[in-house]
């Protein structure tokens, strides 16, 4: 099975790299997350609610709608600080990218582990901008919001297509398809990579640096 990818680039402060994975990949979660099960007999089941909320950023100028679920922030809360403690790390800032896959588990024979199948992969391409006063934060955080915002109207419309996802398990199978470790909610199986480089001169960045110098023109 060839996984579907996406990769979404964005020039950001390192001040705005947590925020903007965030936003990403909690509307991400939102597409891809149900209620927990509840199981009568084998074939019947019902399933839960999902609770939204809002979330304002402190340093874009964005609102992201995530799940209602402190279990799942926190699980992916750990990987991106560790993403944005790892690129801030350097003098140097440069570029990194972290990736949500979406997998489901197939069991093999005793005694090999169950073999993990990605069928959904959504990669998160930053360029680190150093920028030089208040002014040109400002453009930046008001302008990085506007990209966010397009990234998720993108991902909705994604989202909404008719392409493959797990078919709903029987219960003996629901955890080869489904996190069940988180207590109020159920996302598809996840995982969370990430890798850095050195300072990056791509396309991204540089139309970012342009936008800044151009407003500060006018």
């Amino acid at each position: 099975m060839n996984a579907r990818t996406q990769m979404l680039e964005l020039s950001v402060e390192g001040r705005q790299i947590e925020e903007t994975v965030s936003g990403i990949f909690h509307t991400l979660l939102l597409h891809r997350t149900v209620g927990k099960f509840h199981y009568k007999q084998e074939g019947t089941y019902s399933i839960g609610t999902v609770g939204i909320q809002d979330v304002d950023c402190d340093f874009v100028d964005f609102t992201y709608v995530r799940v209602a679920s402190d279990g799942l922030d926190q699980t992916i809360k750990k990987d991106i600080a560790l993403f944005r403690d790892t690129l801030r790390s350097t003098d140097n800032p440069g570029s990194g990218q972290i990736s949500l896959e979406f997998y489901q588990k197939k069991r093999a024979r005793w005694p090999f582990p169950a073999e993990c199948i990605p069928w959904e992969v959504w990669t998160v391409k930053l360029d680190i901008l150093t920028l030089n006063n208040e002014n040109e934060r400002q453009i930046c955080r008001e302008k990085l919001g506007e990209m966010l915002g397009e990234k998720v109207m993108n991902i909705a419309d994604l989202m909404n297509r008719h392409e493959y996802v797990p078919k709903m398990p029987n219960q003996a199978e629901l955890d080869l398809v489904f996190d069940t470790s988180i207590s109020d909610v159920q996302p598809y199986l996840f995982r969370i990579s990430h890798q850095t480089t050195g300072p990056s001169q791509s396309s991204v960045g540089t139309t970012m640096r342009k936008f800044i110098k151009d407003t500060l023109a006018l």
